[in-house]
C-alpha cells in the first residue's frame, strides 16, 4: 500500500500528527544529523497516539516500530545505534525531555510541550537535568574529526572512514566521554578510545564518565569546547 501512496495520495479522514510549528522554524533548520530529524519526528507521531493520561514513551517501544526502525537504517546507519544517537540529541536539544521512574525500569521520554514536565513530575519520574544551549549548540556542531586531530594527531583518509562510522554507531555523548577518558589517562590514540566505546556498547556506558564529560563541556565558553575536554 505505501508503495502506491505518491499515486494516490492521502486519503480524505487519515490520522494527521500535530506537530509544533516551531519545530520547522527552528528546530529544522539547525539539525545536522538524520537519526535526530527521524526520532524527533517519529516521537510526535508516537505520542499522539497515546492516550492523554500516559503521554510518555520509552526507547523500547521506539525499537519495536518498524517503520522508523526501517527509516534509520536506510538514512541514518545502524538502526539501534541511530536510535541511541537520535534520542540523545534530541534530549540535549530540548525537543525530547527525558525522567527516570522511581519504581526503576530505564527512561521514559516525552515531547517538550506544556505540561510535559508535571506530566513525568506526576508518574513519579526524576526528570533528567537538561543541558544548557551552549552544550546543546555544541552536541550539535562539533565533528570528530575535528575532535580527534586537536585531541589525538592526524587525520588518515583509513582513520576517517572508521571514525565515521563510529559516530553512526555511538551516541555523541559516549565520543565526547570517551575522548576525554583517554586523554586524561595519557591514551591518546584511537583504538583506545574505540575499545572504551566498544565496552559501553556491550556492558552498558559509564554514565560517571559521561556526566563528568557533560559538566566539563559545561565550564567556559562554547569557542574552548575540545580544550575544557582534555582537562584533567
Amino acid at each position: 500500500m505505501s508503495e502506491d501512496l505518491p499515486r494516490r495520495g492521502f486519503p480524505a479522514g487519515a490520522r494527521q500528527t500535530p506537530v509544533p510549528a516551531l519545530f520547522f522554524s527552528d528546530v529544522l533548520p539547525q539539525l545536522e544529523d538524520a537519526a535526530e530529524l527521524l526520532v524527533s519526528l517519529y516521537a510526535f507521531f508516537l505520542q499522539s497516539r497515546k492516550p492523554s493520561q500516559a503521554r510518555w514513551f520509552t526507547r523500547r517501544e521506539l525499537e519495536l516500530e518498524a517503520p522508523l526502525q526501517q527509516a534509520l537504517r536506510r538514512l541514518a546507519g545502524n538502526g539501534v545505534g541511530a536510535l541511541e544517537r537520535g534520542l540523545a540529541a534530541a534530549t540535549a536539544r530540548g525537543t525530547l525531555i527525558a525522567a527516570e521512574p522511581a519504581e526503576g525500569g530505564g527512561a521514559v521520554y516525552t515531547v517538550n510541550v506544556p505540561g510535559a514536565r508535571e506530566a513525568l513530575t506526576r508518574l513519579g519520574a526524576a526528570v533528567a537535568e537538561q543541558e544548557s544551549e551552549p552544550a546543546a549548540a555544541e552536541a550539535s556542531a562539533a565533528n570528530i574529526f575535528a575532535l580527534y586531530e586537536q585531541n589525538v594527531g592526524v587525520l588518515s583518509p583509513l582513520l576517517a572512514e572508521q571514525l565515521k562510522e563510529a559516530e553512526q554507531e555511538y551516541p555523541w555523548p559516549w565520543i565526547l566521554a570517551a575522548f576525554r577518558e583517554a586523554v586524561a589517562l595519557n591514551r591518546r590514540n584511537w583504538r583506545y578510545i574505540e575499545r572504551i566505546l566498544a565496552r559501553w556498547k556491550a556492558e552498558g556506558p559509564d554514565l560517571e564518565a559521561i556526566r563528568r564529560s557533560a559538566a566539563a563541556r559545561g565550564r567556559g565558553s562554547l569557542a574552548g569546547r575540545y580544550r575544557r575536554l582534555v582537562q584533567r
